[in-house]
């Protein structure tokens, strides 16, 4: 083949690509706040979740973050997100559920983040939430899946949520807009390597 047959053949699979993109794009004509749940076992679900923070912070929106398990030391997020007067940043946690040990200590420190995550969600000035770890403490049982189900999906209609965590809830999956499983493949941890700032937190 030629190097003029296969641009040739490269243009004609662009513009039938195109083609095709364009109609989806045409069909996708609704706007509203979307759910977005990170879940599984691979590194990259509360980086992700914090990348939106950042573009959402770009586009001038006003934005919350609750972390319902992280709470034991500060991470590069807080440090960071903190200094943005449009960020409402809350660190609820104390830290894991095995370093805790204290089930019903763990849950009303869980119930007492969900408060604050239920006004944010009854914010309409609020365009973007990060409810970071949640799947976590609805897996472990800290707080209920019923209760909080209906403060997603009565919250304003343009206000985007992300939720992360490597529990799977059924529930909460069956709600969201968009759903991504981050698989893990290798983990320097794994090999001994300890956790690293400015990667890790």
């Amino acid at each position: 083949m030629t190097d003029s047959t296969h641009e040739e053949n490269h243009k004609k699979r662009m513009q039938r690509k195109k083609e095709i993109i364009d109609k989806s794009i045409a069909r996708a004509d609704e706007d509203r706040g979307v759910l977005l749940v990170h879940i599984g076992s691979g590194k990259g679900k509360s980086s992700s979740g914090f990348g939106m923070v950042a573009r959402a912070l770009g586009h001038d929106m006003k934005v919350g973050v609750i972390q319902f398990i992280k709470g034991s030391g500060s991470t590069g997020e807080e440090k960071f997100f903190r200094q943005f007067p449009q960020v409402s940043y809350h660190v609820m946690g104390e830290g894991f559920t095995w370093e805790t040990q204290d089930m019903q200590r763990d849950k009303k420190v869980a119930e007492t983040a969900w408060e604050m995550a239920a006004i944010m969600l009854n914010d309409e000035s609020i365009d973007f939430i990060l409810l970071d770890e949640l799947n976590i403490a609805l897996k472990s049982k800290l707080l209920d899946i019923e209760k909080i189900l209906p403060d997603l999906k009565n919250r304003p209609p343009m206000q985007h949520v992300v939720v992360t965590g490597r529990g799977e809830i059924s529930q909460l999956i069956e709600i969201a807009d968009t759903v991504t499983e981050m698989k893990l493949h290798k983990h320097a941890y794994k090999a001994g390597v300890r956790a690293q700032k400015g990667v890790e937190y």
